[in-house]
């Protein structure tokens, strides 16, 4: 079973996950900064609407590919008897350190673009709930992380009708219950009923199903139906309860626990599960290499590119990019593009600095 698992997991392309995950954080994280000056009932905010909901619906499945890689890399029934001091030693040694360097890094940025004093409540604040807004990943990781040597017993001896149930469960409680809070007279209701009868929902789901993926086998063509309809699904589903429901529920879809990000999230990543690593590197070496560079990269890359967003969009460097300055189709992947070549181009170098490697991840 384990030399099985291991044969498994070899085959999976962790490097193309992880970029492709990486990229849509990126581009998720560049539409959606739309000028709040922007008057949405004109035509021109009516287009960047339209603009920046497609390229969020897109990009929302990004952290759940991540969580479920995350899950099949570190919950293989292989590792189940690794030592706890072994384990949060790695993980303390691969991102320990760097979080606590960027965290540094990002109250200074506060302090220089926003004029955010540094006080102690702000520091503390920022040390609870992350000096940024997309620190919130690391504080989920490092909940993942305090959870997996209990989760690893339940994945390494649960048979597959348990691991099923399971994900039943999870589905309903996740994103089937939370369906019925749209009726705003039971909505409050609803939700107390969930948290109370459904305990296993929320991001865990994602957590554990990575580790089974190799399980689950669906006829390719449905999983690329699956991700199309579901992400349409979540372009006009957001478009209506907008319409209808008002700008409150707008981002009800965008919820990684809502139905058609979840459809989607899994159908992406068992299509990426179809193709193997080993074909990536023989067939398209430089793509491979490629894949390799941002893998590798890919968490001083998360934790450094809000930065170079901002530098970019506020244009710090003398010139602004954003949906002010270019039409929005092309604003926005640009914005995302040219986001990751500077950090690859800022990062690599940086990283051949003795010491510097562990400091920044």
């Amino acid at each position: 079973m384990r030399e099985h698992q291991a044969r498994e997991e070899s085959t999976l392309p962790v490097d193309l996950i992880r970029t492709v995950a990486l990229f849509l954080i990126i581009l998720l994280h560049a539409s959606v900064g739309a000028n709040a000056a922007i008057d949405f009932m004109s035509p021109r905010g009516v287009e960047l609407w339209w603009t920046a909901n497609v390229y969020n619906s897109l990009s929302l499945v990004a952290v759940p590919l991540f969580v479920m890689l995350t899950g099949a890399l570190l919950l293989s029934p292989s590792k189940t008897d690794e030592p706890l001091r072994v384990f949060f030693k790695k993980r303390w040694n691969r991102i320990g350190i760097p979080v606590i360097f960027w965290m540094i890094i990002y109250f200074l940025w506060l302090f220089y673009s926003q004029n955010q004093p540094l006080t102690t409540t702000s520091l503390l604040q920022g040390v609870f709930a992350g000096p940024y807004n997309h620190f919130w990943y690391i504080y989920l990781l490092l909940g993942l992380y305090l959870a997996t040597p209990f989760i690893r017993v339940f994945t390494a001896h649960a048979n597959w009708k348990t691991v099923r149930y399971f994900l039943v469960l999870w589905v309903i409680g996740t994103s089937i219950i939370s369906l019925l809070t749209l009726y705003s007279p039971i909505s409050s209701e609803v939700t107390w009923f969930r948290s109370t009868v459904f305990l296993f929902s929320g991001i865990i789901g994602y957590y554990i199903l990575g580790s089974y993926l190799t399980k689950i086998k669906i006829r390719t063509v449905f999983l690329y139906l699956g991700f199309a309809l579901s992400s349409v699904f979540t372009i006009l589903g957001t478009y209506f309860l907008v319409g209808s429901l008002g700008e409150v529920y707008g981002q009800f879809f965008y919820d990684a626990s809502s139905i058609s990000i979840l459809v989607a999230s899994v159908s992406l990543m068992l299509i990426f599960t179809t193709i193997p690593s080993h074909l990536i590197k023989t067939k398209h070496p430089k793509i491979s290499q490629g894949l390799k560079i941002i893998s590798l990269n890919t968490l001083p890359i998360y934790l450094f590119h809000y930065i170079i967003l901002e530098t970019l969009r506020n244009g710090i460097l003398g010139y602004r990019i954003d949906v002010t300055t270019l039409n929005p189709i092309l604003a926005i992947p640009l914005l995302a593009i040219l986001t990751l070549g500077i950090c690859l181009a800022i990062i690599i170098p940086l990283k051949k600095i003795p010491y510097v490697n562990r400091i920044i991840g």
